[in-house]
């Protein structure tokens, strides 16, 4: 059985969790629900940044202490990535003293061990929002290229990281063992080897940064964001053996192996790729780790073509689209998935979900399956799903198509062929006029469709599961009750047509979709 061991970026919880959050962590879990699904043992991590001086300078602006500020805000992210039905298996915390602290530690002294740690006094330019230094390769016109404000000048005794001397080695190491998806995002960073990379700050004095890691053996230095941050990939692992607490321990007993023995997929923005494709490799190197196999990065979201910004009163919060949508994260799951290519940035609009909620969920799916089920239901008969080798072929042919799309991590490609075949069903459905019909014929036909969208419910599961499931109870399939399970696998014989023998009669239909007025 293959193993799979797939994480996001953990969040930074100064504020309330956005849409950006929510796009990253709804690929990541029709990833996870997808690997799952083909019959791969998977490890789902996700979690929470929670140092650094946003949160110190913030904290300090509400007149709480730093830990009092996250203590109040990670379950933001918690509730709403359990309402988008987000399935990971674990949710990290940087401040997590007894799991993430001693990883970290352990990390940092076998770096400084290597040799490749230095301390030295340094003048350079910080941006507060990146809450890193910046190079002036790195600005537009003055300002830091993300957040458009012009870095402070800071001098300060730091210990670096020397990433300088990694060119050549993360170059073949990219070329060969350290896969970017999708490819234009590779060249953006092999572009970024050749100009030559800069030794990178670790650390930041006490005295600028108090809400952190110390440095070991230097507790007038607190830990800068990359040794603290990117060590939660690991960290949530365990996999040097360090948990402090017994609960720790027995969670993360034997979990080293989803880091030395299982494809490892970072899924990331596209802001912070560079970090993940150069930083962290040159960290795991010097640290004895194995190197992470993947990375799939994903683009911005922007709210009607423009940027989210509460100046122009923009910003999308992900609870006022689920209430829209009266709490059901299918809607937006559905959206983010079917509307935004992978790598690509993509637009939230609240006029083009509503089109996409009624076109293709409400008339194209809900309403596909509320006919046939009605018509079923009045002939009060068992389904009749003839042996067909046309369909048998040609189910065959989709259930391969979409594998391999989905296996690229092509997410848009995939859901998209579900509704294009979707689309289809209804125009033969019409073509088909089975009102007409009589007897056995008719049942033979409905039978036909209800068999199909057996099917497509499958395909469904990772992007929309909630509704998958429900169309299964509703079509009456005998392994409806488990689809949601974690321990649920698509297996040959579901995806062959005509395959359920015990699959007799369908259930009660209901409205899948219910008007917007109304929701």
């Amino acid at each position: 059985m293959a193993r799979q061991y797939i994480t996001t970026a953990i969040d930074y919880p100064n504020a309330a969790p956005h849409m950006g959050h929510v796009l990253e962590k709804v690929l990541a879990d029709v990833c996870a629900r997808w690997f799952r699904l083909r019959g791969d043992d998977v490890r789902f991590q996700i979690g929470t940044d929670e140092h650094g001086i946003k949160i110190q300078q913030t904290a300090d602006r509400e007149k709480l202490s730093p830990r009092e500020l996250v203590d109040r805000n990670v379950p933001m992210f918690q509730n709403l990535y359990q309402k988008l039905g987000i399935s990971a298996d674990l949710f990290i915390r940087t401040s997590d003293e007894n799991l993430h602290w001693p990883t970290v530690i352990e990390l940092w002294k076998r770096l400084e061990k290597a040799g490749v740690l230095e301390k030295r006094t340094y003048t350079g330019l910080y941006c507060s929002g990146c809450e890193r230094f910046l190079t002036k390769k790195d600005l537009v016109d003055g300002m830091c290229d993300i957040h458009k404000v012009k870095p402070q000048e800071v001098k300060e005794e730091n210990w670096f990281f020397k990433l300088s001397e990694e060119t050549a080695w993360l170059k073949k190491l990219l070329k060969k063992d350290y896969k970017i998806i999708p490819s234009f995002r590779e060249n953006e960073t092999m572009a970024l080897l050749e100009t030559g990379l800069d030794d990178v700050s670790f650390s930041r004095p006490k005295s600028s940064l108090s809400w952190g890691i110390p440095v070991p053996g230097d507790e007038n230095q607190t830990m800068y964001v990359w040794c603290d941050a990117l060590t939660n990939y690991i960290s949530g692992l365990d996999i040097f053996g360090l948990a402090k607490e017994a609960s720790h321990a027995k969670l993360t007993a034997g979990s080293e192996v989803w880091w030395s023995s299982a494809t490892v997929t970072h899924v990331i923005g596209k802001d912070i790729a560079r970090f993940h494709a150069l930083i962290w490799p040159a960290m795991l190197k010097h640290a004895g780790v194995r190197t992470p196999d993947q990375l799939l990065i994903h683009g911005f979201l922007t709210s009607e073509g423009q940027k989210m910004s509460k100046s122009l009163g923009n910003v999308v919060k992900p609870d006022e689209v689920l209430a829209h949508f009266g709490g059901n994260p299918d809607p937006l799951r559905f959206y983010l998935s079917h509307e935004v290519p992978v790598g690509n940035d993509g637009d939230f609009s609240w006029k083009r979900i509503d089109e996409v909620y009624v076109s293709k969920l409400g008339n194209q799916l809900g309403n596909m399956l509320n006919r046939v089920l009605v018509m079923l239901k009045k002939e009060d008969t068992e389904l009749i799903i003839p042996s067909d080798t046309e369909n048998a072929a040609k189910t065959k042919k989709q259930w391969q198509e979409f594998a391999e799309t989905l296996n690229t991590f092509d997410i848009h490609g995939a859901l998209q062929q579900v509704m294009t075949a979707v689309d289809a069903m209804n125009r033969a459905f019409n073509a088909a006029e089975p009102w007409k019909l009589k007897g056995a014929e008719k049942i033979e036909a409905l039978s036909r469709f209800a068999e199909s969208l057996r099917h497509v419910s499958l395909m469904l599961l990772p992007f929309i599961p909630g509704t998958a499931q429900k169309i299964s109870v509703q079509l009456g399939v005998p392994y409806a009750g488990a689809m949601l399970e974690k321990s649920f696998v698509i297996t040959e014989s579901m995806k062959q047509w005509g395959a359920m023998k015990d699959w007799k009669r369908v259930g009660e239909p209901s409205i899948l979709f219910p008007p917007l007025e109304k929701a």
